[in-house]
């Protein structure tokens, strides 16, 4: 293989290779896996992939390969480190970023300002529907609320250990209910912040989750717990982030994102 250059980034602890290509194939799914492989390869959440845009305007475009090599539509966290690279590759450390993603084009603010790497994102509108109750045949039923972020995510206010987690969340993210997969939030609402710990489809048990935050606090909208255009912190296992659903629907997302190291990569890790 040609040796290519990769950026290692993470938002709250979600963390992402980064690398540079002309077109969608250029990481195959058995290489995603080899590279995000934490003993064998680099270690990651994902692979962004950093392509050419293909809308006016924008100044990329990024494509996300999970740890298991499926492709999701979105990732909030990964969207926030490709547009902190984008950024600090073209010299621009305050201002408008527009993004491509598999989800639409994404306006984005950065604040790069003496490093501070602190990224805005408009997720676009979040899409919630009734609630639904699943029997997940050892005990009682679950009852979540789908919600669409640019990818699915159902959310469920159950209180919920860290045994039920790692029982309940891989059960639902494959259920039969859901053909494409769906991410879990296990959501507690409090006074303006919400604590979350979130399933992530195709990676698991994860530190932080983007589009799961921006869908939660929909979520939260829908059933009064959270008032629109209300600033709410989102609390993950890697730390807050600062969300908020503007009068039109609109998610606004607010965190960081930090570049952790650089390298160049001669040989495929095995598998």
């Amino acid at each position: 293989m040609e040796a290519f250059a990769f950026h290692k980034y993470e938002g709250l602890g979600n963390d992402f290779i980064i690398v540079e290509a002309d077109r969608d194939d250029a990481v195959p799914a058995a290489v995603a896996k080899a590279l995000c492989d934490r003993r064998f390869g680099i270690g990651g959440d994902g692979i962004l992939l950093l392509l050419p845009p293909t809308s006016s305007g924008a100044r990329g475009r990024m494509r996300v390969i999970n740890a298991d090599g499926s492709v999701p539509e979105m990732c909030g966290n990964g969207l926030r480190c490709a547009v902190l690279y984008a950024a600090r590759v073209q010299g621009v450390a305050e201002g408008e970023i527009l993004f491509d993603t598999d989800a639409g084009k994404k306006p984005c603010l950065i604040d790069d300002r003496d490093g501070r790497g602190l990224v805005t994102v408009d997720m676009g509108p979040i899409r919630v529907d009734d609630d639904i109750t699943l029997d997940l045949g050892d005990g009682e039923p679950w009852t979540f609320t789908p919600a669409d972020a640019g990818n699915p995510h159902v959310i469920t206010t159950r209180a919920a250990s860290r045994a039920d987690i790692d029982a309940v969340g891989p059960r639902v993210a494959t259920h039969s209910r859901f053909p494409a997969g769906t991410n879990v939030e296990f959501a507690v609402y409090r006074k303006g912040a919400v604590d979350l710990v979130v399933w992530e489809r195709g990676v698991g048990l994860t530190l932080a989750c983007g589009t799961g935050a921006c869908a939660t606090v929909a979520v939260g909208v829908r059933k009064g717990l959270i008032s629109v255009n209300e600033e709410v912190a989102v609390n993950l296992p890697g730390g807050p982030l600062s969300i908020k659903l503007r009068d039109d629907g609109h998610a606004i997302m607010r965190g960081p994102a930090r570049h952790v190291f650089s390298g160049t990569l001669t040989e495929l890790p095995p598998g």
